[in-house]
This record gives C-alpha cells, structure tokens and sequence, in this order.
C-alpha cells in the first residue's frame, strides 16, 4: 500500500481547539519536557500547556461512510495524507433491550402493585408527531456523535458522507428493474394471494409425485420449514398432495429442492432514514457507494469501512497513510435493567461499582487491555474483547490483578492495525 506509514498523535491547544497532529517523537519531547500532558489514551491526545505562538492548520476533510451497522470514517490532508481512521459499531439491539425492560417492569409491577391500571394511551410518545423510533434515534445519534468526536481532535474544515437510496421492491424483486411495470402489476397480480399464486404456477399439480397418489386435496408446502426461518416468498412455496405433504413431515419421503430463509430489509430502511436526517442536519457533500467502490478498486484497497471511508474523504485520489492504527469503537448501553435474580427475585444485583470497577470498564491484565463483560461479588471479574467475544482465561482474572486503564463511557474503544501493512 502506498503511504509513509507514520503513526500520529493528536494535539489540543490549551483552550481544547483542536490542532494539526505531530509525530510520535514530536509529543514524546513535548511530554518529556512539561510542555504538554496525556488528554487521551486512545486515540493518543495532547494537550499544550502554554499557547503555540503559531495556531495554523491545514483545511482537513472528513469522509464518513455511512452505515445502519457499521460507521467508517476517515480525515485527510489537502495532499491525501490520512491522519485518522475509525470504524464505529452502530447498536442494534435497542429494540430487543426495550421489550426486556418492559418485560421486567411488568413482573414488578404485578408484584409490587397488584391492582395498578396499566397505562396505554396516556404515553407521550405515543402522541408526538414526526417522531423516530429509539432504534433510529441511536443511529442517527451514533453519526453524530462520530463527527462531533473527529472535530473535537481535528480542525475539520469540510465533510463528505457516501449514502445511498434503497428500494425495498427492487431488492426483494429484482425482475422490476427490468420490467418496471411490475411496480404496479407484482408477481401476485390478478391472485387473491400468494397461494393462488402458486397453485396456479404449480399447474394444480403435486411436484413430488405428479398426482399418482391420486390425492385430491392440495397444500402449499413451505420447502425449508418457517419454523427453521423460511421465507413466504413463493420461491419457497411448492405445491403437494396431502399424501406426500404428510409424508414429508413424518419423514417417510425426502424433498430435493432449495429453498429460500426470510430476509431483512430493514437496514436498507433504515439508510434511507439516516441519508434524510443526516443530509438535513449537516453541511456536507454527497457521494454514493458506487463512487466509492470504483476509487477503492483503483487504489488497490481491500474492502473495509476505514479504507472506503480514506477514499470518500480524498474524492478519487490515491491516499497516503500517515497513520497505520484503526480505533474501533462500539456503542454500548447505559446499564442492565434487570434489578434482582431468582424465581421470587431474593437476590439484587449489583449496578454500580464492585471494588472500585463497573461493567464495559477498560482495564489492563497480564499485559493486555480488556474490557469488563460480567462481575462478581466475590472479587473476580469475566473479561472481553471490544466485539463482545468472552476471554477464556484461567484461573479466572482477580480485580486485586487488574488496573482500570479508562472508564466506562458510552462506547468502548480500542485500535488495531490496518490489515496489509
């Protein structure tokens, strides 16, 4: 890869306006001299303590691929030389938190208030125009939060974000792009349903023994089961006789076809959302992904979120690499709901600290920095990696081993080096 494979360090000015990055062996002799201190571990911050006599910086541009589960995102010198790369983890598990929040309130308050109405239409939310939903609010959010964190240790001058337009329609058929009259004429045109559908395309006929059973009576098989995440699609629909539809469930005959699982389009969905309320909300330049991909293709980059964003942020030209390191960071919630263990809830659980630690706290064992996934009250703690992947360790890791290296804060962070170099 083409670069000069320098690793950087961000510097802050006394009042915290952001400044041109330095060298390592710059900030080592600003450190070791007094003239500077530690603002941040990772990414690695200074900040002044006297005011340069100079302030002048370089217009810097920001690229951001945008994502409904991963962010990119990218700064870039005038000349193409990249100084910061990140890949941010949007969550997507807000909905599934929600519903066992509600599941354990509800449980309180059939315990502790038995005869309390439940609430249903006096709910603000519930009356409030425009509004998002938690899931979207958090990504949104997310990419905002990301800018205003890269304008915080850089002097952003402009931005750039890679979005894009879906249609659900054309995904899930892709036939319309080139019929486009199927936009108002479906697949299931001039049926009642999807089964119509596919008793008529079947020929009201069995495919797996083509009426020799003589059965009558027809059904609409699912080919891989809904119970296994088959989709209703009727491309995972064929027609059988009853006889070998109860076959088949009882196992006595085997099918040899391919089905089709159920998908989501609920990113795609989503994209469409965040394009509108980023667009509205920032003062930045477009771009699309195909762009993107035919300058990432050109430099010879492999495909990642940091490398498509270096290429959106330098608008086709070959970046250089001043730096090689890539902080990851990912959203995280602001705690656990559950408040007690145990059939009649007789055992509380713990939300606040635990000899000094909290849970998602970043703390460094046996050489190496992790981040807390669970605790115990005895004194030891399970360890994780930034993507949420258990640690096996043994013996299991004691607090009295470990030393706190930052916080928890809304999202955990930590860095990698480029793959390739």
């Amino acid at each position: 890869m083409k670069g000069i494979f320098m690793n950087v360090v961000y510097v802050l000015a006394p009042d915290g306006t952001p400044l041109m990055p330095c060298t390592c062996v710059i900030a080592r002799l600003l450190l070791k001299e007094g003239k500077a201190k530690v603002k941040r571990r990772t990414p690695f911050t200074i900040k002044l303590r006297t005011q340069p006599a100079t302030t002048f910086t370089q217009p810097l541009t920001l690229g951001v691929d945008t994502g409904s589960s991963v962010i990119g995102s990218a700064v870039v010198t005038e000349g193409g030389q990249v100084v910061y790369l990140s890949e941010v983890t949007v969550r997507n598990d807000i909905a599934a938190t929600m519903k066992a929040r509600a599941g354990y309130r509800r449980n309180r308050r059939n315990r502790k208030t038995r005869y309390r109405p439940a609430r249903w239409q006096n709910r603000k939310n519930s009356i409030k125009t425009g509004r998002f939903s938690p899931t979207m609010r958090s990504k949104v959010e997310a990419h905002l939060r990301e800018i205003r964190a890269v304008s915080s240790l850089l002097p952003i001058r402009s931005i750039v974000l890679e979005t894009g337009t879906f249609d659900p329609h054309a995904l899930k058929n892709p036939e319309v792009l080139q019929h486009r009259w199927l936009y108002q004429k479906g697949i299931n045109y001039g049926f009642a349903n999807t089964k119509a559908y596919v008793l008529t395309r079947d020929g009201y006929t069995c495919q797996k023994c083509s009426d020799k059973s003589k059965d009558k009576r027809l059904e609409v098989h699912h080919i891989i089961f809904r119970s296994q995440g088959g989709s209703d699609d009727e491309t995972n629909l064929l027609t059988l006789c009853k006889t070998c539809h109860d076959g088949l469930h009882a196992g006595t005959i085997t099918l040899k076809r391919s089905g089709k699982k159920k998908g989501t389009l609920a990113h795609a969905t989503q994209m469409n959302s965040i394009r509108v309320q980023l667009l509205k909300r920032l003062d930045t330049e477009e771009t699309w992904g195909f762009v993107t991909k035919e300058h990432r293709l050109l430099a010879g980059l492999p495909k990642t979120h940091a490398n498509d964003a270096a290429v959106i942020a330098t608008r086709g030209k070959t970046p250089q690499f001043r730096t090689t390191q890539v902080i990851l960071k990912k959203g995280i919630p602001d705690g656990d709901y559950q408040q007690t263990k145990g059939v009649r809830s007789e055992q509380p659980i713990t939300i606040g600290k635990i000899r000094g630690f909290r849970k998602f706290d970043k703390v460094r064992y046996c050489g190496q920095e992790y981040f807390i996934k669970g605790r115990m009250s005895t004194g030891y703690a399970i360890l994780m990696d930034i993507h949420g992947k258990k640690v096996e360790l043994r013996p299991i890791p004691k607090f009295e081993k470990m030393k706190r290296v930052s916080a928890r804060s809304s999202w955990i962070i930590s860095q990698r080096i480029m793959p390739g170099f």
